[in-house]
């Protein structure tokens, strides 16, 4: 480039990113791709700031077989099977001035803070020159590389940087140069970053898994504050110390919403999309389904009348046994009991069994218009887990049913049983005659997936596929047979956030085209049978909760761009 040219300002340029934003669609241009990097080369994404603008301006067009297609994050590659840890930032040695300004083009592998910043900055600057003719004419190179950790406790230390006589000047940052090297290189092995003088907490997902008091238990596993609980959940929250957590304001947050005396229900959706700590989550969940008053005068009042006209009810159902209830319905409830996750301790204990058969036959019995169907039987397990764990100490999926309190077992039952009926209120039309609700969702997935992934959806329309086949038991069991029951429950945290009707019905479906187009190269490459049985199979065992979470941004991503424009999903 000419000396003497002008970059313009980011509104007057063609085809830039806008200030702030992080270009997710690799450049396939070969002029600014090497032969050494153009195979190893992976694109990332520092932070989460990306938009849909990000993928239409890599100029993709669907109907070019030849291009590669837009790669949205979740197709990205685990940053654990990158072969190459070092980091470089290479200097444009045809811009001259040692403290000139340097630009960090989408050649550059990992893009540090400090560059981020400038890049921002410098897009608002309408008078920025390329080069300068006061400026020294001594060209200089900073060379920087992580250096990779050997193993996952083992310290990141930042490599020692090597630079010329006349060292250009680097805009201060509130962040040293070594930390950000250290994080980056923390982030592309899929490490966590040990960084304790800075105290940079570790991501959303590890966060959550801290417990924010410990619990004193019997000898039973049960808490000893156990009857103040049962009469009101909230007592939980007088022993939670948010100082003592990875995050503390966020945990403090939470806690002074969770016990004002009126909670803030629009202020509670907010805080709780991206996650609700596992000791705030029975509060959490009771109080989102409409279960739990707002109101902290009406809690125990009206917890004490609910618990016992749920048991009143059992008793006068149960009264002569399982021989005085309709027999078809509790055989269908019986054997889907027994086939419910039957790898886990706690749902092969006959107390669970039995406990969960009395929700199901009650909710049934209550709602003769759609009665019992397949499915429900899944859809009270994350509820009924939940609820349990916030009574003993310790993985409840791994917890002895025998040493439950029939106390604790009664108002975990009947919690669970309101709180389905909360939640099945709301998609209550996937569960009636012809089940309409869950065809109304199915169309909507395959106008979403024909709008975001034209390619996916051909080939499938090809092999003679209709989404019904696959999509049914997506929508019929809220992909719980798809994911572990832990990164479920993580969802369902977002979900009710979004609201129980609208989380479930619509925002559901935004996550299922998510949930497909994330394994759309692997389909394309099948025939009917291979895809139907991938489907079936899909490798999700060993997801966790940051899986999980990345599903639910693109989910919020496709719904923030097509919800409120459904005519753009319309095919014609």
């Amino acid at each position: 480039m000419d000396e003497h040219t002008t970059r313009k300002s980011f509104w007057r340029r063609n085809g830039t990113k806008l200030p702030g934003s992080v270009r997710i669609v690799p450049t396939h241009s070969s002029q600014q791709t090497t032969a050494t990097d153009a195979c190893d080369r992976t694109p990332v994404v520092i932070g989460a700031r990306y938009s849909y603008t990000s993928l239409v301006t890599s100029q993709h067009n669907v109907s070019d077989t030849s291009s590669p297609p837009p790669l949205l994050p979740s197709h990205y590659q685990s940053s654990s099977n990158n072969n190459s840890n070092k980091l470089t930032t290479s200097t444009n040695n045809n811009r001259k001035g040692s403290s000139q300004h340097k630009r960090h083009t989408s050649s550059t592998q990992h893009k540090s803070f400090n560059a981020f910043l400038e890049d921002t900055n410098d897009e608002w600057n309408d008078s920025i020159d390329d080069s300068s003719k006061n400026r020294n004419n001594n060209s200089s190179s900073i060379s920087t590389s992580a250096i990779a950790a050997t193993s996952q406790h083992t310290n990141m230390h930042s490599s020692s940087i090597s630079a010329s006589s006349s060292p250009p000047s680097i805009t201060p940052s509130l962040v040293s140069e070594s930390t950000q090297n250290r994080i980056i290189t923390a982030l592309s092995l899929g490490e966590e970053a040990k960084v304790v003088e800075e105290n940079i907490p570790p991501p959303r997902h590890q966060q959550q898994q801290q417990q924010l008091y410990k619990k004193s238990t019997d000898v039973n596993g049960v808490i000893d504050n156990v009857k103040d609980v049962l009469e009101d959940p909230t007592h939980i929250l007088h022993h939670i110390e948010p100082e003592k957590g990875v995050d503390p304001i966020r945990t403090k947050k939470i806690k002074e919403i969770l016990s004002s005396v009126n909670v803030d229900l629009a202020a509670l959706r907010s805080i709780c999309w991206s996650g609700i700590p596992p000791d705030f989550r029975l509060i959490a969940w009771q109080i989102l389904l409409g279960y739990l008053p707002c109101n902290s005068e009406r809690r125990v009042e009206t917890l004490a009348r609910k618990r016992k006209e749920y048991l009143d009810g059992v008793k006068a159902s149960y009264s002569k046994g399982t021989a005085g209830l309709d027999q078809a319905l509790w055989h269908q409830i019986h054997i889907d009991i027994l086939r419910t996750n039957p790898g886990v301790i706690l749902y092969q204990s006959t107390i669970t069994q039995e406990s969960l058969e009395r929700i199901l036959y009650q909710w049934a019995i209550r709602h003769p218009a759609s009665g019992y169907v397949q499915g429900i039987n899944d859809l009270v397990t994350p509820i009924f887990e939940v609820f349990l764990s916030a009574y003993i100490d310790g993985d409840p999926e791994e917890y002895d049913m025998k040493k439950l309190n029939q106390d604790v077992l009664d108002v975990v039952e009947a919690d669970s049983f309101w709180c389905l009926s909360k939640l099945l209120d709301g998609i209550q039309d996937n569960y009636t005659f012809a089940q309409p609700g869950i065809q109304r969702q199915i169309v909507t997935l395959k106008d979403l997936v024909s709008r975001i992934d034209a390619r996916l959806a051909r080939h499938l329309q090809q092999e003679g596929i209709e989404f019904i086949q696959f999509a049914f038991r997506w929508m019929n069991c809220l992909l719980m047979r798809e994911l572990p029951l832990k990164t479920t429950i993580r969802m369902w945290d977002t979900y009710l956030a979004e609201g129980s009707s609208e989380g479930f019905s619509e925002f559901h479906v935004y996550v299922c085209a998510a949930f497909l187009v994330k394994w759309s190269s692997q389909l394309q490459k099948m025939d009917f049978q291979e895809v139907m049985i991938f489907l079936q199979q899909l490798p999700t065992d060993d997801w966790q909760e940051k899986d999980v979470e990345l599903l639910l941004s693109e989910a919020y991503m496709w719904k923030t761009l097509f919800h409120n424009a459904p005519s753009h999903l319309k095919n014609k």
